[in-house]
């Protein structure tokens, strides 16, 4: 195509029927590649994200290739380098990259748009981002930052907010308490999902807080409380007929939902002063037999939070389900599956989980 993309006859040679072809895969795969980089925003280390959001780049650079339309190869092909070294390990996905490839995306979808319409696109600087593509896709890994904020500011104009240039204010009470507020408010949008998780945040808490104070306090009482209130917040990154769905899960359908863990937990790791939170969140489904997920940790690499977690979490799920029974005979069939749950649950907090648990049946 050249460096004059901003002529109107620059791609009068396109078949303009596989064009379209191209035009209507790139409106079908943009929102998916779109969810894609907002997941792997929450959970940066998920390279099974990675390789789909790089498999969604590599199909549409097919596309383009197969309709010869050279920016869209070129656009796909950078984007696709960049994510193959994020694959290989040799670069971090932040969240400077995932604006950059969706400014990238955004210019993709409109350039093909008014190319096809046969218009103008000297606005959308495509030279400049196929100039400051090529060196992001270049650049060695700790000057990619650097260069995706400059590729944003080239192209939109706007100067990026650049993250790891000063060291985060150190939290305070207030903003401490206005997290708490915001997730919060994240647990009860997730409550409304399902008429069946009405009120499990407020029971969840209680069990939780309650069990921690039996014990001694061995974890932080704020940071358990973000920890409740964030621990399945990543199920609404998930489609919703995966974890809304009744009866036995596919195992496509379990892998998905195993990832849910993560995607709370990078958004807690992204926030000041959560980062035992973030971990209670990350290690709530690991079991001291190494058989949990989602890094199948055992024993002490698990921390003391997320194995409260754990039961907290298995006791609400198996008293919901035994609801028709009545509340106090539920509790106890839930109580009576922890107990029996030997490898499944730390036996520290045993103890704790039965002493408030009788507490709560002679209520």
């Amino acid at each position: 195509m050249g460096a004059d993309e901003g002529r109107a006859d620059a791609i009068r040679t396109l078949d303009r029927e596989l064009f379209r072809d191209y035009l209507d895969e790139l409106e079908e795969r943009a929102p998916r590649i779109e969810r894609y980089v907002g997941m792997l925003r929450a959970a940066p280390n998920d390279l099974e994200l990675v390789a789909g959001l790089f498999r969604a780049f590599h199909n549409l650079k097919g596309d383009a290739a197969l309709c010869r339309y050279p920016f869209g190869v070129e656009v796909a092909h950078q984007l696709e380098t960049l994510l193959m070294r994020v694959r290989e390990g040799r670069l971090r996905f932040t969240a400077m990259l995932a604006e950059a490839m969706l400014l990238a995306l955004d210019r993709l979808e409109r350039a093909a748009q008014a190319h096809y319409d046969r218009e103008p696109v000297v606005g959308l600087r495509l030279p400049v981002l196929l100039e400051e593509l090529r060196a992001m896709a270049e650049a060695r890994a700790e000057a990619v930052e650097d260069a995706a904020a400059r590729m944003i500011e080239r192209v939109s104009g706007f100067r990026p907010a650049q993250a790891g240039r000063e060291a985060p204010a150190a939290p305070t009470p207030a903003s401490r308490g206005a997290d708490l507020t915001f997730f919060s408010g994240l647990a009860l949008q997730l409550e409304q999902r399902s008429p069946l998780f009405q009120g499990r945040t407020a029971r969840v808490l209680h069990l939780a807080r309650s069990i921690n104070e039996v014990a001694g306090r061995p974890v932080d009482p704020l940071q358990l409380e973000a920890a409740v209130y964030m621990h399945d917040v990543g199920m609404m990154f998930l489609a919703e007929p995966v974890w809304l769905k009744p009866g036995r899960l596919s195992p496509a359908d379990l892998a998905e939902l195993r990832r849910h863990p993560a995607y709370a937990a990078g958004l807690l790791e992204r926030m000041s002063g959560w980062d035992e939170a973030a971990r209670i969140v990350a290690q709530h489904h690991e079991m001291p037999s190494g058989q949990g997920y989602p890094r199948a940790l055992a024993g002490d690499a698990i921390c003391p939070g997320a194995k409260l977690m754990a039961i907290v979490d298995a006791f609400e799920a198996v008293t919901l389900k035994q609801t028709h029974r009545g509340q106090s005979r539920s509790m106890l069939r839930a109580a009576a599956e922890v107990n029996a749950a030997e490898q499944q649950f730390a036996a520290e907090w045993i103890a704790p989980f039965n002493q408030v648990v009788r507490g709560l049946l002679e209520a």
